[in-house]
């Protein structure tokens, strides 16, 4: 899999360790044993890869030989993308491409299934569709599209907001939750944010993970949205994130800055979950409101402790 020390791709490599798989995760460069997120790995053979290099990734796929190509690496940021456009397309269109036709190649030269997912995003059917990481995404899917109808068992999901208390400090969700704690512990004395007025819908990054095996394991590849189905304004995961760090609410603690506010956004984002319950047998089982708790109790133990990562936050 690609992306393995991002959130998605530490639940989804420790799902398949306990299912007894042999797991070779990418990680980015400089990456080494002693970073600290190495702590949610146990188990996975980590690979340190630029996946703007063609060549190596092409290589890789060739000596691992894998039955199963996770593509979990991404600039993920809608915001990051607008800064940086040429690396967004590089990393979520170019590195597809050649992942594919890598999969394709080992499944020609060993004669055997190997099957292919693409983490796409609900953004490609927002209203943000302009932004360089819509795009990027959406070419993505494109390419998915064609591998497989020239017989590669490959399928994208389309992933709707999924939170964890792994979750960067660079996307907003744990920005809030983060903030939150601060404040709480006294760290802190306000919380400033861009616009506050868009609804999402946000699950927890472990069920969407099973969501993504369930779709790769499937007889028939099929493209599926995956989410929750329930809608929550950004003030709502505010407003949770202060109370669960123990405070009345959020008033008199945000503010807001027109700076933070991006060149494009999408108001309202929020999926069916009935192709995916239909297709898979599968629905979110853990709620926005246990998974907000769940990240500000990890902020605030972060700042009792100082230990950034530890298991005890998965």
């Amino acid at each position: 899999m690609t992306g393995a020390a991002g959130q998605d791709g530490i639940y989804l490599a420790r799902s398949l360790v306990a299912d007894g798989h042999r797991v070779v995760g990418t990680v980015t460069p400089g990456f080494g044993a002693g970073d600290a997120r190495a702590t949610y790995l146990g188990g996975v053979d980590l690979r340190e890869l630029d996946l703007r290099d063609a060549a190596g990734l092409a290589a890789l796929v060739a000596d691992v030989e894998p039955d199963e190509v996770y593509n979990l690496a991404a600039v993920s940021s809608v915001g990051r993308s607008w800064q940086e456009p040429e690396l967004t397309v590089a990393v979520n269109q170019t590195a597809v491409e050649v992942l594919v036709d890598a999969a394709r190649r080992l499944r020609d030269r060993t004669r055997r299934d190997v099957r292919l997912f693409q983490a796409s995003s609900a953004e490609v059917s927002g209203e943000a569709t302009a932004s360089p990481y819509a795009r990027s995404k959406a070419a993505a899917e494109d390419v998915v599209r064609a591998a497989r109808d020239a017989g590669l068992a490959a399928c994208f999901g389309r992933l709707y907001i999924h939170e964890s208390p792994l979750r960067a400090q660079t996307f907003v969700s744990r920005k809030i939750t983060r903030g939150a704690a601060e404040i709480a512990l006294g760290k802190s004395d306000r919380l400033v944010l861009g616009n506050l007025d868009v609804v999402r819908d946000w699950g927890f990054a472990g069920d969407y993970v099973e969501a993504v095996r369930l779709m790769l394991a499937a007889d028939v590849p099929v493209d599926l949205p995956i989410g929750t189905g329930r809608p929550h304004g950004l003030r709502d995961l505010v407003e949770r994130a202060f109370v669960a760090a123990g405070l009345d609410g959020a008033d008199g603690y945000v503010e807001q800055d027109p700076a933070l506010v991006r060149p494009a956004d999408t108001a309202f984002l929020v999926a069916d979950p009935e192709p995916a319950a239909a297709a898979l047998g599968w629905r979110a089982s853990v709620s926005f409101e246990e998974t907000i708790d769940a990240m500000v109790a990890a902020d605030l133990e972060r700042l009792r402790t100082g230990a950034e990562e530890s298991l005890a936050y998965v």
